[in-house]
């Protein structure tokens, strides 16, 4: 098994893997895992752990390569792409799959903290026909910033056929006015055992398919992973297979209206307080859309009155009162924070995704106050 971390040596040993040598594990050492694996596994994907322990999933060549074929469908034909996530996440990885498949060379950013002028500078470079990059909502978030007040800038973006955005829930508010300043902004849904998106804007590509089995989101296709490395029990309890057809467990809660899906939480988003069910997605989405808190983060903290409440980190701020009588009237008393934490920044993983496991460490450390029912 080949470990990696640098963009450019994760091209070349996915080029090398994807022909039939050995696997390559991005961002990773090679202590403690087995010397070979099974000669279809081409990528090991570590997931970034943000609601529990991390794990490595095994993706086959002709996985990873039906995701890229379905990709290109999608959108219009092969292309070049600019990579400006972690070569470790599976969307900086599928930028580099795409690339080998359509048979371009890639423009790579330098590692490290994203700057939205200087992401605006590298997509000068693109020269094909098709342009295309993929990214996360906080960096699409700078990028609209940065392109309301910068001109250049915005001639840059706009030169994108396709801007994939993805990773986690995407504010509509920030779709909203990438649309409106004339980005070609395309949300995707998936994860490392789906070979990354599969789904975009709620419709699944190529032959991907989604159904909702007991409210979970299910997805099933050629990109499927062959599992978790060395841990065949959560394997069994993420895929399953149903009328011939394999099936992967997301975990995510959602609903499927007119062939378009909708992500509305996740299961393990879901605390009980005081005997109540309620989804930290939907205290997100509901303060997400208030002035000023569109990053915000709700976890979980331990309550001796009610066993769980939630509590909101932001980078924002909002009198505590008014936070709760706008999230309590829209999904009821149960859901309103507790209390809303203001920090300087937002804690994130690699991917980034919030750090959910390092908020929740938070949240339980400052516990203790416990809250009435409005």
């Amino acid at each position: 098994m080949v470990p990696a971390d640098d963009a450019a040596v994760v091209l070349e040993a996915l080029r090398d893997a994807l022909a039939g040598g050995p696997a390559v594990l991005p961002g990773a050492p090679s202590s403690g895992l087995p010397a070979t694996v099974e000669q279809r596994v081409a990528l090991v994907v570590e997931t970034s752990g943000s609601t529990g322990a991390p794990k490595r999933v095994a993706l086959a060549a002709n996985a990873i390569l039906a995701s890229a074929a379905a990709s290109e469908a999608a959108l219009g034909g092969p292309g070049q792409w600019l990579l400006a996530l972690p070569a470790h996440y599976i969307a900086g990885i599928n930028v580099l799959v795409r690339s080998i498949a359509a048979q371009t060379q890639p423009v790579i950013m330098p590692s490290g903290h994203f700057d939205a002028v200087a992401f605006a500078a590298a997509s000068g470079r693109l020269d094909g026909e098709l342009r295309f990059t993929s990214l996360v909502p906080a960096q699409l978030a700078r990028l609209v910033e940065a392109a309301e007040d910068d001109l250049g800038v915005l001639e840059a973006l706009r030169r994108f056929d396709r801007m994939l955005v993805g990773g986690q829930a995407t504010p509509p508010q920030l779709v909203g006015r990438a649309l409106e300043l004339g980005f070609n902004v395309t949300r995707t849904y998936g994860s490392s055992e789906t070979s990354g998106g599969c789904v975009y804007d709620g419709v699944p590509i190529g032959t991907a398919q989604a159904r909702i089995e007991n409210g979970q989101v299910e997805l099933a296709g050629p990109m499927l992973a062959e599992g978790y490395l060395g841990d065949p029990e959560r394997t069994a309890a993420a895929f399953c297979e149903a009328d011939g057809i394999r099936w992967y467990r997301t975990g995510d809660t959602g609903e499927i209206v007119d062939g378009v899906l909708t992500v509305t939480g996740r299961i393990d988003g879901i605390l009980i307080s005081g005997g109540v069910k309620v989804s930290l997605e939907a205290i997100e989405r509901v303060v997400r859309g208030l002035d000023g808190l569109a990053d915000a983060v709700a976890v979980r903290a331990p309550s001796v009155t009610w066993g769980e409440v939630p509590v909101v980190f932001s980078t924002g701020a909002l009198p505590l009162a008014e936070l709760r009588s706008i999230v309590s009237g829209t999904l009821g008393a149960a859901s309103a924070p507790a209390a809303i934490v203001r920090v300087e920044a937002i804690p994130l993983l690699s991917s980034g995704k919030p750090d959910r496991v390092v908020l929740a460490e938070l949240a339980a450390a400052s516990a203790g106050v416990d809250v009435g029912r409005q």
